[in-house]
């Protein structure tokens, strides 16, 4: 009984570590993109049958949300810069949180634009000038500020033969990776209509999106 009861005290610890593991296959090489050394995500997608004036009155109602969500904190200028029917280029600011336990709030203020390009049929949505502010106290002051390009980028979040995320950097380079797939998804959502059959569960239909 002593040798079992040892045997399962030696394996807690490695089930438990198996279990924590995470896959970082989706944030390694290539994760974080940039575009003339600025750190960019972007996608672009195609709303078939709608003209340039509806896809605008669909995405401004979105992009606004971000703005009028943001938080408060000092620094924080989120606002629109440019709204026409082409261009929506807003600055947004929201918290990316890495750990929540009681006594055990480990986040960052993370700041970025987003520019919404709208062509006829096609938008082209590109999240860039990302930042955080990172380790502030609770009056929001002696936190660092740290940009994507010296902090999340292949050269300064993986390490030399690109197989691991760095400690440090790590958790904001997961965390901005899926950020920026959510903003994609929601923009695409913007333009979802809910079908409900009474025998079926609700299903997501994305109305004439195209995605390239």
């Amino acid at each position: 009984m002593k040798k079992l009861l040892l045997l399962i005290a030696i394996c807690l610890p490695v089930l438990a570590m198996a279990k924590d593991k995470v896959d970082d296959t989706p944030y390694l090489g290539g994760a974080v993109p940039e575009e003339n050394g600025v750190v960019t995500f972007q996608k672009s997608f195609k709303v078939l049958g709608k003209s340039k004036s509806d896809i605008y009155k669909t995405l401004k109602p979105w992009v606004e949300n971000l703005v009028n969500t943001s938080i408060e904190a000092p620094g924080n200028y989120a606002r629109f810069t440019m709204d026409t029917q082409d261009t929506i280029v807003a600055k947004v600011c929201e918290y990316q949180v890495y750990k929540q336990k009681f006594l055990n709030l480990d986040r960052s203020r993370f700041r970025y634009t987003l520019i919404v390009c709208i062509d006829n049929e096609r938008v082209t949505i590109k999240q860039t000038a990302l930042a955080y502010y990172y380790g502030e106290d609770l009056e929001g002051n002696k936190g660092s500020n740290l940009r994507a390009e010296e902090w999340i980028n292949d050269e300064n979040a993986l390490n030399k033969s690109k197989t691991k995320l760095l400690p440090k950097s790590g958790k904001f380079r997961r965390k901005t990776v899926d950020r920026a797939k959510e903003l994609f998804e929601q923009a695409m959502d913007a333009f979802e209509e809910k079908e409900a059959p009474k025998t079926e569960p609700v299903r997501k239909v994305r109305k004439g999106i195209v995605e390239e």
